[in-house]
């Protein structure tokens, strides 16, 4: 009978327990439900609230979007789940101070890829480069494939895939050569000291003249860029759309050695002039003499 008296006690002592706490922490109970379901609630229209203020900007790309979006998401989830401890009592202050602390830890851990989503943020909102364009950076040059947050996919132009991490990218000059609307060419070519240049100037003018896709502003030029070893350097200067560069550059320079040869323009190959001084001249003669020349 003590036992069962004993029993009785005990499971008394509990349920008073238990009752009391109920009372207690009632409301702290009830309160942080209620923290939760509105928290969620407020997080996710924050969320759809801030993509769709996003969205707003044409020229606001879409991966960046979503990641600020998300990130809004979770800052209030956060928020709420400290409010919902400090309910209960709990020092919060010591919690945000643990977190920063392994906030801290993870960074240093994830130094590498944070860098990677710092490069890929600023890559995304500056957009030295777009899907589509061709790059070089640093000699990672290949056609924008996918700007991701963590890297950047490329293709070569030998079909290769390509995978850089976005702080590379981001660490480099970036040559674009897709961005402007048109491009400058120099055709350079070496023509013989004994021929005409003011026919080679106006044979380079006239295929200039007569292709479509050389744009008639800026000016076409053509003028001497140097006197080579064995040529004279003829230049034809001129501008055209990005999107027809090299089309016009592959077929001027073919049009323009077959308009060279029509016209009896010679494009000489690398020459040089051979001295023979006889090795038994006396070497005043062979500092000062007539040596053979052989051309």
């Amino acid at each position: 009978m003590a036992t069962t008296a004993e029993m009785m006690t005990t499971a008394e002592a509990i349920l008073f327990e238990i009752s009391q706490f109920a009372v207690t922490y009632a409301f702290s109970i009830l309160g942080a439900v209620i923290l939760i379901v509105a928290g969620y609630i407020v997080a996710g229209a924050l969320e759809r609230w801030a993509s769709s203020a996003l969205g707003r900007f044409p020229s606001f790309d879409e991966t960046l979007r979503r990641f600020l979006s998300k990130i809004v998401r979770y800052v209030v989830l956060v928020l709420v789940g400290v409010t919902v401890l400090a309910q209960f009592g709990v020092q919060t202050a010591s919690i945000i101070a643990a977190l920063g602390a392994v906030g801290l830890a993870v960074g240093l851990a994830l130094q590498g890829t944070l860098q990677n989503i710092a490069a890929g943020i600023m890559l995304l909102v500056l957009k030295p480069f777009r899907v589509g364009e061709y790059v070089d950076a640093g000699g990672i040059a290949g056609t924008i494939e996918e700007i991701g947050l963590f890297a950047t996919e490329m293709k070569t132009v030998d079909g290769l895939y390509v995978l850089a991490p976005n702080s590379e990218l981001w660490n480099k000059a970036v040559t674009n050569y897709s961005r402007n609307a048109i491009r400058r060419y120099d055709l350079e070519i070496g023509i013989s000291y004994s021929d005409d240049i003011e026919l080679a100037q106006q044979t380079l003018m006239e295929l200039a003249t007569n292709d479509k896709r050389i744009l008639a502003v800026p000016e076409v030029e053509t003028f001497v860029e140097r006197l080579g070893d064995s040529a004279v350097v003829v230049t034809l200067r001129y501008w055209t759309a990005t999107t027809d560069f090299w089309p016009t550059r592959f077929d001027l320079t073919k049009a323009a050695k077959q308009a060279f040869d029509a016209k009896g323009i010679s494009i000489p190959f690398p020459q040089r002039d051979i001295h023979f001084l006889p090795s038994d001249l006396p070497e005043p003669a062979r500092r000062g003499g007539n040596p053979t020349i052989v051309s």
